[in-house]
């Protein structure tokens, strides 16, 4: 049996090892450790063992001069069952096919042609959204915004990647699911067994021919998987792995993401304002913002990027 030169760290229990030193804030839990046993240490979550760097020095040497080393993913029974063995950006071993599904993601799938193509189904989504909240404020109750930039979060990501919205908020309005089942399947691959599918997207490219144009992100994906000049080919598995990766890394992230921001702005009231005085005077109260209008927004702007650098949006 191999013994490695680990670094310090807490003495694991049998069976869960250091767990019961990981709060319900983990990345907390793992900050006040590294005040203890410094910016590299080992811990044993269960059964695996694990080096956690948590400094800036540590994040340079295992992000960027020892990336190559990093870079792989470990082998897991949800990367072989539930993404397909190994077929997603998430789970796939760094080589050719995650180069290629990288540079098809940057440059095809997530472009900021295809984006623009797809700016009507983000305004649409958020103006509805806009609406709901003007509605539930007029009832006096409190409302609890999560649960708007959760819809909100679900049917852009669903009508951008499927071409249709597979929640609505009222259970009797014909919707596929529920907006709670939705978060359920996502949370547990349970679509992966044929909730969601791609097989209506290929009747519509056989009935269409030559005048199929994509309207979704599938859409793309299919077209981009019948390529013969592919260097990896796709096989239907990957488009669904890659469905999978859109939509489960599409909604909490961005829904969390905005409500850490909208929490951040109502402590600092000093930035609200002047976030506030900007669109006042660049928007004025006679239209909505559009993606358009961001270039000319530089504080408001600066809010997101600070947001989006410092929000832990994904788990741990």
């Amino acid at each position: 049996m191999c013994k490695y030169n680990l670094p310090p760290g807490p003495r694991p229990w049998p069976v869960i090892g250091n767990l019961n030193l990981i709060g319900s804030l983990p990345h907390r839990s793992i900050h006040e450790l590294s005040k203890h046993y410094g910016p590299y240490m080992s811990l044993r979550l269960g059964s695996f063992p694990v080096v956690v760097g948590s400094s800036i020095n540590a994040a340079r040497f295992i992000l960027k001069t020892n990336d190559q080393a990093f870079i792989d993913r470990p082998r897991t029974a949800s990367g072989k069952y539930i993404h397909y063995n190994y077929s997603d950006m998430l789970c796939a071993p760094y080589g050719a096919y995650w180069r290629q599904a990288r540079k098809l993601f940057q440059t095809e799938i997530l472009s900021a042609r295809q984006l623009s193509m797809l700016e009507d189904v983000r305004v649409e989504e958020v103006r509805a959204m806009l609406t709901d909240l003007h509605a539930a404020a007029s009832t006096g109750h409190t409302i609890v915004l999560k649960d708007h930039l959760h819809m909100v979060s679900l049917n852009v990501i669903s009508r951008m990647v499927l071409g249709k919205k597979y929640v609505v908020e009222e259970e009797a309005s014909g919707s596929p699911v529920t907006p709670a089942e939705f978060r359920w399947m996502i949370n547990e691959g349970f679509f992966l067994s044929g909730v969601l599918n791609a097989g209506e997207h290929n009747n519509r490219r056989r009935q269409e021919g030559q005048r199929f144009v994509a309207k979704d992100m599938v859409d793309l994906l299919l077209q981009l998987s019948d390529d013969p000049n592919l260097e990896v080919p796709i096989d239907r598995d990957g488009v669904k792995s890659f469905i999978l990766d859109l939509i489960g890394a599409g909604t909490d992230t961005s829904s969390v993401t905005v409500e850490w921001a909208m929490s951040e702005l109502l402590k600092a009231p000093e930035a609200l304002a002047k976030a506030t005085e900007e669109l006042d005077h660049v928007i004025g109260g006679d239209r909505f913002v559009t993606e358009a209008d961001i270039p000319s927004l530089p504080y408001v702007e600066a809010i997101v990027k600070e947001r989006c650098g410092c929000t832990r949006s994904g788990r741990f």
